[in-house]
């Protein structure tokens, strides 16, 4: 049975297709049997990343042509590695449909090698989280910059809601519970998932188990890119013990990887790091994470859990999702100051840089503005 690794970032520019790439070609290069998917749909490009030629067999083409999911699964010229493309061409890839998950998670399980790679998108998306959810052992790529570690947590504790809701199904006293919770965007900012257990123990306590033996399955996996200094490292520390403390989350901390301009001469080659230059302190760092993959003992959900369980109908509406991603957003960064890793000055930087992007995109805004009235008053239709 092969063992499923997502991959997945809380904000993109983190360095996650290329550790996706690297690590499927430094297993290879172990002898492991390597199959690579990229799943960020509506920006597939990780063909690019290991100088593979787009063909017409992708995702993008089984959905919509109905082929056989092997033929989609393409060789490449590294060792033991196969690929399977996305496609960001066609519409409407991005939001599958009910059918079109399930028929992909049965596909991707019954891959026949050692390990399946997925690339996801970057961001928190309801797919992302299900693919993620794959297996109790995915990594999240995350950096030293206060918004790349933000986004980071917030995506583990979206990852954790993801599972309590799939755990705790509509009918249950327990959803009746969470429900409830949720309609106070007040308690939901300060909702610790220790103190949840407790109330759910009280209200449901059958399925409450269910869900402390998932979550003791649950054991993403974290790397740091983009390190620039050893200090920087401290910083997986401090989101593990935000995890730990708020969320009753164990992660493990599977490496890092230093800033290194040779990513940039060995994509624009469209050659991997570890092909490109192996040596160096980067394709090192990539092998040393392999390693680690391989000595690890694999581990899954229980045969029960099924992570699509938790449907689109959660959220009653866009309105209410939007509230819901602000609320989380909001705990996601009490919790980082709280548990120290957020600083009051580090803080107050991400507040001006957003700010910076705001007011940058108001100008963009107005620019693109002025330019449709130009363009209406000169006769052309809109």
């Amino acid at each position: 049975m092969s063992q499923i690794i997502p991959i997945a970032s809380g904000k993109g520019g983190v360095g996650k297709s290329l550790l996706s790439a690297n690590l499927a070609i430094a297993l290879g290069q172990q002898g492991k049997k390597v199959v690579l998917v990229d799943l960020d749909l509506g920006a597939s490009n990780l063909h690019l990343v290991i100088g593979q030629k787009p063909g017409n067999a992708s995702l993008g083409s089984w959905f919509t042509e109905k082929s056989d999911f092997k033929d989609i699964i393409q060789p490449t010229d590294y060792q033991n590695v196969s690929f399977i493309a996305g496609d960001s061409q066609i519409p409407d890839l991005t939001s599958l449909k009910h059918v079109q998950k399930v028929k992909l998670i049965r596909n991707l399980k019954n891959i026949d090698c050692d390990y399946v790679i997925l690339d996801l998108g970057a961001g928190t998306h309801q797919f992302i989280l299900d693919m993620f959810l794959l297996s109790p052992q995915g990594i999240i790529v995350s950096a030293p910059a206060v918004t790349a570690t933000l986004n980071g947590y917030l995506f583990l504790k979206n990852a954790v809601f993801r599972l309590l809701y799939t755990t705790f199904k509509r009918g249950t006293p327990g959803r009746a519970y969470l429900d409830q919770i949720k309609s106070d965007s007040k308690a939901m900012q300060k909702l610790y998932i220790p103190q949840l257990i407790q109330g759910l123990a009280k209200t449901d306590p059958a399925t409450t188990q269910l869900f402390i033996n998932r979550m003791q399955q649950f054991r993403p996996r974290l790397v740091m890119n983009m390190i620039e200094d050893p200090k920087d490292a401290d910083r997986a520390q401090r989101i593990k013990a935000s995890c730990n403390q708020y969320l009753g989350l164990e992660i493990e901390y599977l490496g890092l990887m230093y800033r290194d301009m040779l990513q940039d001469k060995a994509l624009a080659s469209q050659l991997p790091v570890v092909v490109y230059k192996p040596q160096s302190v980067l394709g090192q760092a990539i092998y040393r994470i392999a390693d680690k993959v391989i000595q690890t003992q694999p581990h899954q959900f229980d045969a029960d859990f099924i992570p699509d369980n938790f449907n689109a109908n959660n959220f009653e509406n866009a309105e209410e999702e939007a509230n819901d991603d602000y609320n989380f957003k909001l705990s996601g960064i009490d919790d980082l100051v709280s548990g120290g890793s957020l600083s009051v000055g580090e803080l107050a930087e991400m507040i001006k840089t957003q700010q910076y992007e705001l007011t940058q995109l108001r100008k963009e805004n107005n620019l693109l503005k002025s330019k449709l009235i130009k363009a209406a008053n000169q006769g052309f239709k809109l």
